[in-house]
């Protein structure tokens, strides 16, 4: 129940959109289109459009990615210098802090708790902080806690960015991963976001493409011009035979189907675990439970490794993402063979066997 990759294969249709995007030889040679494949971009706008409301211009205000980690971590790249300040959730994803610090900029870390479902208390980081900081990373819904943002939070982000010139990033790489009839809001549908804002989105989580490395970025359209100016002396940006690909599956498909497995998925793990006495909350959002450890004898990194040894069962210790996930263990919703939740029933029976909650 380790890494959150999509154990199902890519919708066939969309294998079979590459293979006729392979058959023509225009999508053999360079992209040389400034911001990516149009009909990519201008699928990306409108599925945006259609799913959450706001609709921006596939011209100016979206860029296509080599997978929206790699648009994350240049982003830092084109904003940071010695001494400039990127904000970053902890417990989080540390691409975020890592390329800050590799760019030479400097990291603040604002701590995500549980009594405040895991969104930043923007009135405790310092002044000081927020006057030297260039970036604002959040990433709803989030990794690894599975936790949601508030269309009340994302106004009070926007206003807090405009307030200190910082550009926000809203990581969105689940947005479309959401349960029990639930819809993630977006920052972008806030008044005034695009002024400040930059969204990352992927095709990894939607359409089960990890591996073929496909997603956009959208928003601030000086943002997202300085993150294109910087990849245009980095990438030559991904195989056009890709994009076409990527551009029926945002047109043609969703995910319906890949989501209610998650949900079968997240039940059977998340009412076994309850039922055995580790008491753990159901996300909304994201395919991760994220748990508190059920031992108070255990580290995050002791339990993790006493639930491999006695129950050959892995899961993410929650220090792995940052010091505030001490006390927390992550568990993906992706794992090879499973059809229908049986191996995550098959998982509870060896926790349960395990004795390791108490």
């Amino acid at each position: 129940l380790g890494i959150g990759d999509p154990d199902l294969p890519t919708p066939h249709p969309v294998i079979e959109a590459l293979n006729r995007s392979v058959e023509n030889p225009e999508t053999h040679r360079y992209d040389e289109t400034p911001r990516g494949w149009k009909p990519f971009l201008h699928s990306a706008t409108d599925w945006y459009a259609r799913t959450f409301g706001p609709q921006l211009d596939p011209e100016t205000e979206a860029v296509q990615l080599i997978g929206s980690k790699e648009g994350l971590a240049h982003l830092a790249w084109a904003y940071i210098d010695a001494g400039d300040v990127s904000i970053v959730p902890n417990p989080g994803y540390t691409v975020y802090k890592v390329n800050t610090l590799m760019a030479g900029g400097e990291v603040y870390e604002t701590p995500l708790r549980e009594a405040n479902g895991y969104l930043p208390k923007l009135e405790d980081i310092p002044t000081e902080i927020a006057k030297r900081a260039k970036l604002f990373y959040v990433c709803y819904p989030h990794n690894p806690t599975g936790a949601t943002a508030t269309e009340e939070f994302y106004r009070d982000l926007v206003a807090y960015c405009r307030e200190y010139d910082i550009l926000l990033v809203n990581d969105m790489a689940y947005a479309t991963v959401a349960y029990d009839g639930y819809k993630n809001p977006t920052v972008l549908q806030i008044e005034g976001a695009k002024d400040v804002a930059i969204e990352f989105h992927s095709l990894s989580k939607m359409y089960n493409m990890t591996g073929w490395r496909l997603g956009f970025a959208l928003g601030n359209a000086e943002a997202v011009g300085n993150l294109q100016r910087l990849k245009s002396n980095i990438d030559s940006k991904q195989f056009p035979a890709i994009a076409e690909a990527g551009a029926y599956a945002l047109r043609e498909l969703n995910n319906d189907e890949t989501l209610a497995m998650y949900e079968r998925r997240r039940d059977m793990l998340v009412d076994g675990l309850n039922r055995i006495g580790w008491k753990v909350e159901k996300p909304k959002s994201a395919f991760y439970v994220w748990a508190r450890v059920p031992r108070s004898d255990m580290t995050s990194a002791e339990f993790a490794a006493e639930l491999l040894r006695r129950a050959h069962i892995v899961a993410i210790p929650g220090t792995g993402y940052g010091t505030e996930g001490e006390g927390y263990v992550r568990m993906s919703l992706t794992l090879v063979g499973d059809k229908d939740g049986e191996r995550f029933a098959e998982a509870v029976r060896r926790i349960e066997a395990s004795g390791l909650i108490q």
